[in-house]
């Protein structure tokens, strides 16, 4: 008898260790600290004169954030999966958004090999997921390489809350998802939603993805971008630029992009992109035609070595004429990186952008000459005239 229990104690204790074994939960983070200077520095929306600066940055090469991942095995080729994901600025500590812990990210979802995965909650939505292997940040940074003002999204800063994202399995190398997310507003399923759809297809060296998205607002004018929106970046200064800063009230943000890629050897890849951008108006906006923006770009990576890591890239920026603007506003801007890593989680990184502008655009409701602005990460303090420099240096270590 007591050998029997013993047994079954002993089978008890390997039952309990294999079902431990067949869960995982990871504690992960990154801090990322350094220094940006920028000439011409002003505040989004205002024409007081610019002054250079230099000051602490964070999360330039890589946003600080720490969190939790892990995946739970279901059977029959199924897992449970969920993050929870803390943004934060290294520099001070302080939350990277007001209002909450888990701010960059809180889903928790199903996959499997063969129906795809299914989550829900904060997220990515599939526009950006999908797009996001050839996006300019990957070597440019989103903070001095970001299509100017990231007015495509191509950037991590959109998050989408209330959503519900589903993505493939690849076949053959072909991946489609799409996404929506609530607006949750009474008598209206769209008012307030966010809803995108995107396909992608990789072939050895060879990649291209496309999606689009939008973004409405839950009233009939005001702006797109806060509370009123299930899409949620971290604020006004995050989403408004001098780039788009004359539509703020839009009643919703339309995107329709394209990426590729392209390996030429281990040590080459290039990446390319398109977006068009629709600023569209309620009967409460201060403009009443539609704004459009056209991007393209590109950008070269090259890898000498295990250790080293140089970015090159360009984009130019075209806005259509409407809202009385006669000859649209245009942004050239041209970024260059360096990284070097000291190990496998630790590296130092250098950057360098220069963007210059061209034609009008609408401030606050008046029309304006286009001023500049670097990527996204000057997009709270513009320049004051129609060209900017911006140059950093920082320390990036992953956990």
């Amino acid at each position: 008898m007591k050998k029997a229990i013993a047994a079954v104690a002993a089978l008890s204790g390997f039952a309990a260790h294999v079902a431990y074994a067949q869960n995982a939960v990871t504690l992960y983070g990154v801090v990322d600290n350094g220094l940006a200077y920028q000439n011409n520095g002003t505040t989004v929306g205002s024409a007081a004169a610019g002054h250079s600066a230099v000051k602490m940055s964070t999360g330039v090469w890589l946003g600080d954030r720490f969190g939790l991942k892990g995946s739970e095995d279901l059977g029959g080729g199924s897992k449970a999966i969920f993050t929870l994901e803390s943004g934060f600025a290294g520099t001070n500590g302080t939350s990277q958004y007001a209002g909450g812990i888990f701010t960059r990210q809180a889903w928790v979802g199903l996959t499997n090999a063969t129906y795809g995965t299914l989550t829900a909650g904060r997220q990515y939505t599939a526009y950006y997921t999908l797009l996001a292997p050839y996006s300019p940040t990957n070597w440019l940074t989103g903070y001095f390489g970001a299509h100017p003002g990231d007015i495509d999204s191509l950037d991590t800063l959109y998050r989408v809350n209330n959503s519900l994202v589903y993505l493939s399995p690849s076949l053959h190398g072909l991946t489609v998802g799409g996404s929506y997310a609530f607006g949750g507003q009474p008598g209206s399923v769209n008012a307030g939603a966010t809803w995108s759809a995107g396909v992608q297809y990789m072939s050895g060296p060879l990649g291209i993805a496309a999606a689009f998205q939008r973004i409405d607002n839950s009233t009939s004018g005001g702006g797109a971008w806060g509370a009123n929106s299930t899409t949620s970046n971290g604020g006004a200064q995050t989403a408004v630029s001098a780039i788009n800063n004359g539509y703020v009230t839009a009643q919703a943000q339309q995107r329709i992009a394209v990426t590729g890629g392209y390996k030429f050897s281990p040590a080459w890849d290039v990446s390319v992109s398109y977006s068009n951008v629709q600023y569209i108006p309620g009967v409460n906006s201060t403009f009443r035609q539609t704004a459009i923006f056209n991007t393209l770009g590109a950008v070269l990576h090259f890898k000498p070595a295990a250790a080293w890591d140089f970015g090159a890239g360009y984009a130019y920026t075209r806005a259509t004429k409407a809202n009385g603007v006669s000859n649209g506003a245009q942004y050239q801007q041209f970024t260059l990186t360096q990284y070097y890593a000291l190990s496998k989680r630790t590296g130092l990184y250098a950057a360098q952008a220069y963007q210059h502008a061209s034609g009008q655009t609408l401030n606050n409701g008046a029309l304006a000459n286009a001023t500049a602005s670097i990527g996204d990460g000057f997009s709270g303090s513009p320049s004051s005239t129609r060209s900017q420099i911006g140059v950093g240096v920082g320390l990036v270590h992953r956990f």
